[in-house]
């Protein structure tokens, strides 16, 4: 594999680096199989925001695009519903390519971690009767409980930036404890958001461009047919009167309206899949969000063990592509619209309001996932190993993990957990 990604660069570095967003620019075509083969690697073999950086490194090495327009298209992807890197992926690969570069894009980023989490997930379930399995787990949800906590903190202190968002987050909190629905607590924060908040572009961002392309009606059949797919998918579902179709429909309408990362969306599968289906216990769902901690590629990929858990293999690929493809299409129609927008203020405002309302639910998220996974003082000391781990001494995610579960295995065995 190592050979076959060397050539890929070595293609990338023969294509002239196009100017995506500029009027009138002719880009020499970059083959298909190199965008592919480019965010297999980093879907395949990063963690975290390791997989931002990788992910810049590869796209400026090749050559395809400066560091300066992936930031323009990093601050474009957090402006609207879905996880940003994969949202990343595609608005790269479209810039590239168009819609077939946007579906290699986001199709690398996100395969190598299905098929880990298929894989895992398919032990998992057969695997839940043995006696030992319930007691490794009870170590593995300690640790998510740790670096949720680590998460949710840090995410606070970016996005809880005055008195506003501060009550945003609060009346989130709130609303979920009293069992208010999720998708209306983030539409709610995102009317108040464009109403009462103007922040300023994050982190010294490149401002984002505004020369503006010629339309392409080719591009505009392409982006329709994209969306007649999901809109076909999702009829799929509904017909499949069957709980995988239900979870697929539910997490469609997750993956339209939630901002951030996989972090900050898993609350609202939580409120899902265990508070309101139950389709999963807490424990369970708290397991899959460990393994898709310990997979490399998008945290989010959670959703392929909900879908297996509800369908096998088939429930898993539709609530998968569920999740991924309504930011999808958006990273499509937000490239080719964004440039026109005439003043982005109160998209910044529904954006801040909606990512502190997130605060509150990820708040409430770690309580329950807390009340669930710890049962003692050792379960307890291994959640809060894994906090210090990753908010103070800053250690890579994946050797927490193995690292925690290799303790938590010998204190098993030697009868002491």
């Amino acid at each position: 594999m190592g050979g076959t990604f060397r050539e890929a660069d070595r293609v990338g570095r023969g294509v002239t680096r196009p100017a995506p967003l500029a009027a009138g620019a002719t880009v020499e075509r970059v083959p298909l199989l190199a965008i592919l083969l480019c965010f297999l690697q980093v879907g395949g073999t990063s963690f975290g925001m390791a997989m931002l950086h990788k992910m810049k490194a590869l796209v400026v090495r090749n050559e395809w695009m400066s560091e300066a327009e992936l930031d323009e298209g990093l601050a474009l992807v957090q402006l609207y519903p879905g996880p940003m890197l994969p949202d990343l992926a595609a608005y790269v690969g479209y810039n590239l390519r168009g819609v077939p570069g946007a579906v290699m894009g986001m199709l690398g980023f996100v395969l190598p971690a299905f098929v880990l989490m298929l894989a895992l997930s398919a032990v998992y379930f057969a695997a839940g009767g043995l006696p030992w399995v319930h007691p490794l787990f009870l170590g593995l949800e300690a640790l998510v409980v740790g670096t949720i906590l680590h998460m949710t903190l840090d995410f606070g202190q970016r996005a809880l930036k005055g008195k506003v968002q501060a009550v945003i987050a609060l009346a989130a909190f709130v609303g979920l404890a009293f069992q208010m629905n999720a998708i209306l607590i983030v539409l709610a924060a995102l009317a108040v958001g464009a109403l009462l908040l103007r922040p300023r572009a994050q982190g010294g961002a490149a401002p984002l461009r505004r020369a503006v392309r010629p339309m392409s009606r080719r591009r505009w059949a392409a982006i329709g047919a994209s969306f007649a797919t999901v809109l076909g998918m999702a009829g799929l579902a509904f017909a499949l009167h069957s709980d995988a179709g239900r979870m697929a429909l539910a997490l469609f309408k997750i993956g339209a309206v939630a901002f951030g990362n996989g972090t900050t969306i898993i609350p609202l599968i939580q409120t899902e899949v265990v508070n309101t289906r139950h389709w999963l216990s807490m424990a369970q769902f708290a397991d899959g969000v460990a393994l898709g901690q310990i997979t490399p590629g998008p945290f989010l990929i959670t959703a392929a063990f909900v879908g297996y858990a509800a369908g096998g293999v088939g429930g898993a690929v539709l609530a998968t592509f569920a999740i991924f493809s309504p930011s999808f299409v958006m990273s499509l129609l937000f490239t080719e619209l964004f440039t026109r927008l005439p003043d982005l203020g109160a998209v910044r405002g529904a954006l801040a309001g909606v990512l502190a309302s997130f605060v509150g639910l990820l708040a409430l998220v770690v309580l329950q996932l807390g009340g669930a996974a710890i049962h003692g003082p050792a379960t307890l000391a291994l959640a809060a190993g894994a906090f210090v781990a990753l908010r103070f001494l800053r250690w890579d995610m994946i050797w927490i993990f193995a690292g925690g579960l290799a303790l938590w295995a010998g204190l098993l065995a030697l009868g002491i957990a």
